[in-house]
């Protein structure tokens, strides 16, 4: 009897190190810089880790730009023991998309070190659509065997080369004493081809650019890009008031009555009243904090701190006073205006602004797309035309005061858990999202896709301007802060928007929505709607949705291919 529960014992001893041992036996994960490129977050996503099977992540289908063409994962074998593997791919629509190829074999052992593997995702390029491609990966275990299926959606692009490489392939008849007499007539054709091409395009162009000069200088542009772009511009009497309604003059940036010195004297706070907690945002120079600030009377208050690290040159902290204090003395409820300056010897200012559970907005649209534990939150378009609203409140305050913000974006904008919006000074910006700004060779990082076209060429600030970049931010709450232009290079900003060329309608974006975008965009100021309209016409989209969703009407929204609902009650997600 006692040999029996020794024995039982060893055995439950032995079924303990078993569970122990394959808890850390294997990790399958996203690297930071794959999250990044597939998603803009800069997080690591964990399939497996320590053996432990993340079914959020695996239950989320990532789409796959069409500019990408290979998907990278990163493994290691946490056992001592061989660990075999055989992965298979499923494509369903062969048409869109070859079949992808593995760099390393589709069975074998894992490695015992972090290595990194890839699959190819060719598309073929004759038709525009989306593939979904799931990724089976089958794990040896004893007794038990895992099988894992990480889904993607792949985006092709319809190549309109291959139509004319077909034509060539067909006019090549495979016959070998023919051959070299085929080869030579489809060379001359192409050739004349061209050059006919080359002759038309001079042609064209000399005509286009004599007519420039003739014609005087009216909408064309944007008279050009409005057929196209907006399916149904009729749907509500606002927009065609757009147009109707007299343009109010231009206002322009109010002159300082105070000097830098002078503001800063009043806004001073000592050093030993602030207290700093987490980072918040970071950059190459710059971080924001959470903290602390106790008042005179001894009360304490949370805040946002803004400052500088201590590498930080001379420019870079002066920089950081001038556009933190651009909104003092603002007093709205939809603006974060700086609440104080605090200094000390060696040490780089502190720029403190109020705190109430506010995030970043793009940092916090972009976790609209996928959180760390792979679960979407969700947003409707009610809560978008909201937010929309709320900037235009806030933009409309700040022109009345005679001045310009010159950089709005959701990049300086904050939001709380119940989607209050508020704008903020483009202190720091730079730095915290330096892929929003770019130099054009004179030596100033400026956020060139969310410029109005006379800013960008002239460095013009008008109202208007404003109006421009505001219908970028539209675009930005529709589109969970995708990157507008991705495809453009900065140089040729400037040249695409003169061609009359936009951004594209969002996925399953109202058309009553992207027409107010598409009026932001006019080339022309004067053509743009003021802020005071666009609320107009924004409260009416708003009341009409709220209207059908009043009589118990579903209004399916999908942002970035994540199906919402707006029958969802607010506040029951953790924004923080």
């Amino acid at each position: 009897m006692h040999m029996d529960i020794l024995n039982c014992l060893r055995a439950a001893l032995l079924l303990l190190c078993c569970v122990q041992h394959c808890n850390g036996i294997l990790n399958i994960f996203l690297s930071t810089e794959e999250v990044h490129k597939l998603l803009g977050v800069e997080a690591e996503v964990f399939y497996v880790r320590q053996g432990v099977i993340n079914d959020y992540a695996l239950n989320f289908v990532i789409p796959v730009s069409s500019k990408i063409d290979s998907l990278f994962f990163t493994w290691q074998s946490l056992r001592s023991l061989p660990l075999q593997y055989s992965i298979h791919i499923d494509v369903t629509d062969h048409e869109v998309l070859d079949s992808p190829q593995l760099n390393i074999s589709k069975s074998g052992l894992i490695p015992t070190t972090m290595q990194v593997f890839s699959i190819s995702l060719p598309c073929t390029g004759f038709v525009t659509a989306e593939s979904n491609v799931t990724i089976i990966m089958n794990i040896a275990l004893v007794p038990n065997p895992v099988s894992l299926r990480i889904r993607r959606k792949k985006i092709c692009i319809k190549t309109e080369n291959l139509v004319n490489h077909q034509t060539v392939d067909a006019i090549l008849i495979p016959t070998s004493s023919n051959k070299i007499f085929y080869y030579a007539v489809a060379c001359a054709g192409i050739v004349a081809a061209t050059s006919i091409m080359c002759i038309a395009g001079i042609y064209i162009k000399n005509n286009k650019q004599s007519r420039s000069v003739e014609e005087p200088p009216g909408n064309q542009s944007f008279t050009s890009f409005l057929p196209t772009a907006i399916r149904n511009p009729t749907t509500s009497s606002s927009y065609n008031s757009f147009r109707r309604v007299p343009s109010y003059s231009l206002i322009e940036e109010r002159p300082t009555s105070k000097d830098l010195q002078e503001r800063i004297a009043e806004l001073t706070i000592q050093r030993c009243r602030v207290c700093l907690r987490n980072v918040v945002l970071e950059g190459t120079f710059s971080r924001v904090y959470q903290g602390i600030y106790t008042n005179e009377g001894g009360t304490e208050e949370e805040v946002f701190v803004k400052t500088v690290t201590d590498h930080a040159s001379q420019v870079q902290i002066s920089l950081l006073l001038h556009e933190g204090i651009s909104m003092y003395a603002l007093n709205h409820a939809n603006i974060l205006t700086i609440l104080g300056v605090s200094f000390q010897e060696n040490s780089p200012p502190f720029l403190l602004y109020p705190f109430h559970n506010y995030t970043n907005l793009k940092v916090f649209l972009q976790k609209c797309k996928v959180c760390s534990e792979g679960v979407a939150h969700t947003l409707t378009t009610q809560e978008v035309v909201d937010m929309a609203l709320q900037i235009i409140e806030a933009m409309s305050y700040i022109h009345k005061k005679r001045i310009l913000h010159k950089d709005l974006a959701a990049r300086n904008c904050v939001v709380d858990s119940r989607l209050k919006v508020q704008i903020t000074d483009n202190a720091l910006s730079r730095d915290l999202f330096p892929s929003d700004y770019h130099c054009l060779g004179d030596n100033e990082n400026r956020p060139i896709k969310w410029l109005a076209f006379e800013s960008l060429i002239s460095k013009t600030f008008l109202t208007r301007s404003d109006v421009w970049s505001f219908g970028v931010l539209l675009w930005e709450l529709t589109t969970l802060a995708q990157q507008p232009y991705v495809e453009i290079d900065p140089f040729e900003m400037s040249a695409y928007l003169k061609d009359g060329y936009r951004l594209a309608q969002p996925i399953n974006c109202p058309d009553e929505l992207f027409a107010v975008m598409a009026y932001c965009w006019a080339m022309h100021p004067e053509d743009r709607p003021t802020f005071s309209q666009l609320q107009v016409c924004l409260k009416e989209f708003y009341m009409q949705l709220t209207r059908y969703v009043s009589l118990g009407g579903i209004f399916c929204f999908e942002l970035n291919q994540v199906s919402v609902t707006v029958t969802k009650e607010l506040g029951k997600e953790d924004f923080g």
